[in-house]
């Protein structure tokens, strides 16, 4: 395990950081209950996360290694929720280089326990607010109306920039041969035949007039004879904040959420990407004549919205399924928009 380039804090207060022009302060907001997704029933089916033993025994020999065994790392439910925290430190490290500022990253309910909602204590300090939408449907976990009014008065600041990222919703069904053809097209054993996510985001989505919906885990197409993932199908001329700038292709995940919008022509959102799906494994998206699903969403400044919100898998912020260059572009080019 390589060491930190500094010592590391646990279970403190947030430190504000100071505004400097030009420089977005970024925010991460993880919107499950640590407890609730942590101590799941490890013999129950569906709907929770893996434990590290899944994982290492899945992965295996990948994490056989000293600093994964139970002396050092959990290997419950928890330790897979800590490995999501790791993931996302190459994203941390680079949009810090790039912003002068670290990464903050809250809970909605931490692992001791304390409980996080979005509001000014968030937002004074944030430009961009990230909120990966990773929590199980069953934990109930909604934004309560003093976040979505909180929310509001903060992206009318000019500049501010709201990124959701509600991730898959797969198996959503109760005909139990779909579950498995879903199961059988995304591959990962590590996912259960039906595993909801995103009910915080869901509601955050609805409160602010978001018409989008996560639907679906889908496979990426990969490029033919490689396990490169396909290249994106990107309208770059509506790309106006600059996000897909020498970006070709995002991250590459198994079980990807298709971002519905359910405003028929609707004007507020703007497509600005869609991902080309493996057409190889039966699907009930595809076999209903779809070959891509979208996968990156802007809505820009309306009203008296003055910032701007993005949609994008929260996936593509991690490393726990590789990383590209055009990955890495795709972080700096968030971390330095206007």
């Amino acid at each position: 395990m390589s060491t930190p380039a500094s010592a590391r804090t646990y279970n403190q207060n947030h430190i504000p950081r100071k505004y400097t022009p030009g420089k977005r302060r970024i925010s991460i907001y993880w919107t499950w209950s640590y407890p609730w997704e942590s101590q799941r029933d490890p013999a129950a089916m569906e709907n929770r996360f893996s434990t590290m033993t899944e994982v290492r025994t899945v992965l295996w020999p990948n994490y056989e290694k000293p600093e994964w065994s139970a002396a050092q790392f959990l290997q419950g439910i928890a330790g897979t929720l800590e490995l999501f925290h790791r993931s996302t430190l190459s994203f941390q490290q680079i949009a810090g280089e790039t912003t002068g500022h670290p990464v903050a990253v809250f809970q909605r309910i931490d692992q001791a326990g304390f409980n996080q909602p979005i509001d000014e204590r968030i937002l004074a300090d944030a430009d961009t607010l990230m909120v990966f939408g990773l929590d199980h449907l069953l934990s109930e976990q909604e934004a309560a109306p003093d976040e979505v009014a909180a929310i509001r008065e903060w992206l009318k600041r000019e500049g501010t920039c709201l990124l959701l990222a509600p991730h898959h919703d797969v198996g959503f069904t109760d005909d139990l041969k779909q579950r498995q053809m879903e199961y059988l097209h995304h591959g990962d054993r590590l996912v259960p035949r039906q595993q909801r996510f995103g009910q915080y985001t869901r509601s955050l989505m609805k409160a602010l007039g978001v018409p989008v919906h996560n639907l679906w885990g889908l496979r990426p197409a990969q490029v033919k004879g490689t396990k490169e993932i396909a290249p994106l199908t990107a309208l770059r001329d509506l790309d106006k904040l600059g996000l897909l700038k020498n970006v070709p292709t995002l991250n590459f995940h198994p079980h990807l959420p298709h971002y519905e919008i359910t405003e028929k022509d609707s004007k507020s959102v703007q497509l600005l990407a869609r991902q080309p799906i493996d057409l190889d494994r039966p699907h009930p998206f595809t076999e209903a004549g779809n070959k891509e699903f979208n996968c990156l969403l802007w809505m820009p400044p309306n009203g008296q919205r003055a910032g701007n919100i993005v949609l994008v898998d929260s996936t593509n912020f991690t490393t726990l399924f590789g990383g590209t260059d055009s990955l890495e572009n795709f972080w700096r080019n968030l971390a330095s928009m206007k």
